[in-house]
């Protein structure tokens, strides 16, 4: 579409002293929209409290297994009394043996959890998916004018990915933490509440590090969310533009752009493991101070007689529960903000406006002929750049109207109007004296059949494509399950070849391996352009409908088959309403009415002959078409 809406920067992505993204709005992250995220993941996780209840019992009970080893261990230490002889080898054998029992009970509980963590996490990432995909049915097309396909498919990808491993492997890492911290320090407390005074110091101390660091990594986190969304979005456009860039010759150039937008993502990635790097260390070594400590107050309290060698002994393995998971905490910090970043982008597009509803009390457009008038249409795809101004037309029922101009004249946009993608700012369009925008879109969108210069086909067969967009007679709903994706539906298989015959499609369509149910690959590359625009073109002759519309359609067929097109379809669209957006007039000629479009104005209406012999703006077009 020419006269679309400007692309917007999803990111507003400005490179660093190391080629990382820098933005200080999204480094610094306000607390509260922190805490926002972590809630509406919770919302998510609660929809599975009886998982949920599972893997908190299955937690629990795992770790405070594991907690009594250290307990048994120095009571086997302790019956091994000083001197030759001393040895209590029942009571030592025994606690070895329960310990060895709690350990294997332990793991196997572990397994479980495991399991019940990943599906915890899939059910989850399943759900988010189902949410993103259906905002995506229900956002503005102005979104995905603005908005780059690649960053698009990182939310519903990457995004939700990076969620899903840290649901899987760092949550539970959490639930771990907090039992095993808490247990380990009521167990040495009980053993030893003056050694357990060590803690008041070094607790503290990583707490405050964690801390400071968490809210500025959590940034950094978000921008490599959004330079790998760029990133995404750049690559799948040079791929899709493949033989325009060889044709050109601009391979250098293109790689001189990607080695920037690489360099962004690079830098990106490296200032979010940069910053996040120093956290396992700086808290592992808090915790080796902590161990340090214990060794020698402990120490000194062995030799007072206010600790046996056992008790000491447990007491070590318990400082090592107790910090070892703090600093496993640490090494997932990284992770968990990256997941709470990418958790960010995903809520943002969740929290996108969804095209505006219909009017309260809105109905169904109803019967319709086909008669469509503008008056005084003003429209801008930006407030202070107008693309259509005050615009009117009328286009009686059943007429071919031709929508002519200069590239950015407007042309595209009196369709997206039309079948209501956009609003206009000012002044009406009626269908039958009916102001569209006092009916349902669906009932709108429903009574035209559009074919774009974009042919759009999907992975099926022939036959599927062409019946994409058939309705029953009555019907309200599309099928349930893979629609037409199975089987020929009765009758309906003359229709779509009626439909295939009159597009000029029918004779490449039998020379295809299986015919009408030969497999397109995505978009139809197995077959040429032209043959993917006749097959869209059948589409939309296949729907019952009053209203056509034509965007630049013919535009990937030769002259004569265009001309072929035409007549079936004017055979076909008898007493229809069309609208045909077209560069070349020759196509046109026969209209009922050509607009002329300048500048976003009308300025000039009538037959072919009619504006040649006004020899005006059409004319010039003309003249500059075939001398």
């Amino acid at each position: 579409m020419s006269d679309r809406m400007p692309g917007i920067p999803g990111g507003g992505i400005n490179r660093g002293p190391r080629g990382g993204v820098l933005s200080p709005a999204l480094v610094r992250r306000p607390k509260v929209k922190v805490l926002k995220t972590v809630a509406r993941l919770w919302r998510y996780l609660a929809n599975y409290r009886a998982l949920i209840v599972a893997v908190i019992l299955l937690t629990v009970l795992s770790n405070c297994l594991a907690l009594l080893g250290p307990m048994l261990s120095g009571q086997a230490i302790d019956a091994i009394g000083p001197g030759a002889g001393k040895v209590n080898f029942e009571e030592m054998f025994r606690n070895c043996a329960w310990m060895a029992l709690f350990y294997i009970v332990c793991s196997v509980l572990n397994y479980f959890l495991s399991v019940q963590m990943i599906t915890l996490s899939q059910r989850t990432a399943r759900q988010m998916r189902t949410d993103i995909f259906d905002k995506l049915m229900v956002l503005p097309v102005s979104f995905f004018d603005s908005h780059q396909t690649g960053d698009i498919i990182s939310h519903i990808s990457y995004d939700i990915d990076t969620v899903n491993v840290s649901l899987a492997n760092d949550l539970l890492q959490i639930c771990t933490t907090v039992v095993t911290v808490t247990g380990s320090l009521g167990m040495m407390l009980s053993i030893s509440p003056l050694l357990g005074l060590v803690f008041l110091i070094t607790v503290p101390l990583a707490a405050l590090f964690i801390k400071s660091q968490a809210g500025k990594i959590h940034g950094f986190f978000r921008l490599r969310s959004a330079a790998l969304g760029a990133l995404n979005g750049f690559v799948e456009e040079i791929v899709s533009g493949q033989k325009t860039i060889k044709a050109y010759h601009r391979e250098d150039v293109i790689l001189g752009r990607f080695d920037s937008v690489n360099e962004d993502a690079c830098g990106a990635y490296y200032d979010a493991d940069y910053h996040s790097s120093s956290l396992g260390p700086s808290v592992n070594f808090i915790n080796n101070l902590s161990l340090t400590m214990i060794s020698v107050f402990g120490a000194i309290l062995y030799l007072a007689g206010r600790i046996t060698l056992g008790n000491m002994s447990s007491f070590v393995l318990y400082s090592r529960k107790f910090s070892g998971p703090i600093n496993e905490a640490a090494n997932i910090l990284s992770e968990i903000q990256s997941a709470a970043a990418a958790a960010d982008r995903i809520f943002e597009l969740l929290d996108q406006e969804p095209e505006k509803p219909d009017l309260e009390g809105a109905g169904d457009l109803g019967p319709v002929m086909g008669d469509v008038e503008f008056s005084g249409v003003n429209f801008g795809y930006l407030p202070d750049k107008p693309v259509l101004r005050n615009l009117n037309l009328h286009a009686r029922r059943g007429a071919l109207i031709a929508i002519v101009g200069h590239t950015g004249a407007g042309k595209t946009t009196i369709i997206n109007l039309l079948m209501r993608f956009y609003d206009p700012q000012s002044g009406t369009i009626t269908i039958d004296g009916t102001n569209i925008n006092k009916v349902s879109r669906r009932s709108l969108r429903l009574a035209f059949a559009m074919v774009l210069q974009e042919s759009w086909l999907f992975d099926g067969t022939v036959y599927e494509n062409i019946a994409y967009g058939y309705r029953r007679p009555g019907e309200e709903e599309e099928p349930s399950g893979a629609g037409y994706k199975s089987s020929h539906t009765p009758g309906l298989m003359e229709d779509v070849v009626k439909a295939a015959k009159a597009a000029q499609a029918h004779p490449f369509i039998m020379q295809l391996p299986q015919g009408y149910d030969t497999l397109l690959s995505e978009d139809g590359v197995n077959i040429s352009q032209g043959q993917r625009q006749l097959l869209t073109i059948a589409r939309a002759m296949l729907l019952d409908v009053r209203m056509l519309i034509l965007d630049e359609a013919t535009s990937n067929v030769d002259t004569r088959t265009e001309l072929r097109i035409q007549e079936a379809m004017r055979r076909l669209m008898k007493d229809k309403t069309c609208f045909v957006i077209a560069h070349r007039l020759s196509t046109i000629q026969n209209a009922d009415l050509i607009l002329v479009m300048r500048e976003g104005e009308l300025v000039e209406q009538g037959t072919h002959a009619a504006l040649l012999e006004k020899n005006g703006v059409y004319a010039d077009l003309y003249r500059s078409q075939f001398g």
